[in-house]
């Protein structure tokens, strides 16, 4: 049976993960909490509220940006520093790229910080919704009113726009750069296919989608906003087109958070009512990780060995499962 060790954060979970043997909580209220067994640290990293967080990919730190215009680089040890800030703004949106590069946005400006330290600038007409980049190449793309857009980083040329009515507030690339996906203030996805912009339309949802992952080796986009994980296949060239989705741990609560395995075809899934379940693409079968709580999950994420999951709600409710029992 997966044991369970809880702990107690008393404010909002933005985001969770790992740092080594490290479990890392970001929080609403701009702490960071780091717990490895006795030791543990607390960080207080934003002058203010962290509103997005992100773990790098090399599993080194924590990169949180936060309502004092700062984005912060924290590792395992409790070090942080700064490494971009715009007083005054709301850095509300972040992501990270190839080559150290670091993107973020506040109102109608998106940036992006290169790992020397150099600054780009890319003004949008409306409002930034989300910001990621292509795996290969320095390319930004970015969410907004009525279209999704790539841009290049460091080499001339205009950005690309990929026209679709409708606020757009999130957006992922997928794991081979084929396909670009955004969420939306509807709840719906929409999709491109980057080499010839083919739309992809993915609907059905009663509420909107908050969190989404892409399983090991990009074969799937989970997704939550139903009352199950909503996983769309990119098996074929044209993506979910034309395909009907997996619906995985069916409920009658709605899926809040899910995370894919980082090399199995498992999906962690975390429920507007603290519950969290493991499961299996293949056959559906199910584990309990979790039974419910007293909120709705916001925060679910793998270690890099697939065996343990931590989780946070949104009261502050958090923890450390190990699967191995």
């Amino acid at each position: 049976m997966p044991t369970l060790v809880p702990h107690d954060l008393d404010a909002y979970v933005v985001a969770c993960g790992f740092l080594g043997e490290a479990a890392v909580f970001a929080l609403g209220d701009g702490r960071i909490e780091i717990r490895d067994g006795e030791i543990s640290h607390r960080v207080e990293a934003h002058d203010g509220g962290i509103l997005a967080a992100v773990f790098t990919a090399d599993g080194k730190a924590l990169l949180t940006a936060g309502d004092d215009g700062r984005v912060a680089r924290t590792t395992a040890d409790g070090a942080s520093e700064t490494l971009f800030e715009k007083s005054g703004k709301w850095l509300d949106q972040l992501a990270e790229g190839p080559q150290g590069a670091i993107a973020c946005a506040a109102g109608r400006m998106a940036w992006v910080r290169l790992a020397d330290g150099t600054v780009v600038e890319f003004p949008h007409e409306k409002s930034v919704g989300g910001v990621g980049f292509l795996p290969k190449g320095l390319r930004l793309a970015t969410a907004t009113t009525d279209k999704a857009m790539l841009h290049w980083v460091t080499a001339k040329g205009a950005p690309v726009d990929m026209p679709w009515k409708g606020a757009h507030t999130g957006i992922t690339t997928s794991p081979d750069g084929k396909f670009l996906v955004t969420t939306m203030q509807e709840p719906a996805l929409h999709g491109w296919r980057i080499d010839d912009m083919k739309h992809m339309r993915m609907t059905g949802y009663p509420t909107k989608v908050k969190s989404i992952s892409w399983s090991a080796k990009g074969r799937f986009l989970a997704t939550s906003g139903a009352n199950a994980a909503i996983l769309w296949p990119f098996l074929t060239k044209d993506g979910p087109m034309g395909k009907n989705p997996l619906q995985l741990g069916p409920r009658d609560r709605i899926v809040s958070r899910v995370a894919c395995h980082p090399t199995e075809e498992v999906v962690a899934i975390g429920y507007d009512d603290g519950m969290v379940l493991a499961v299996r693409f293949g056959d559906a079968a199910e584990v309990l990780l979790r039974k419910p709580g007293a909120a709705p999950l916001s925060a679910l994420a793998w270690d890099p060995a697939g065996v343990r999951v931590a989780y946070g709600a949104e009261t502050g409710e958090a923890g450390v499962i190990d699967i191995r029992g």
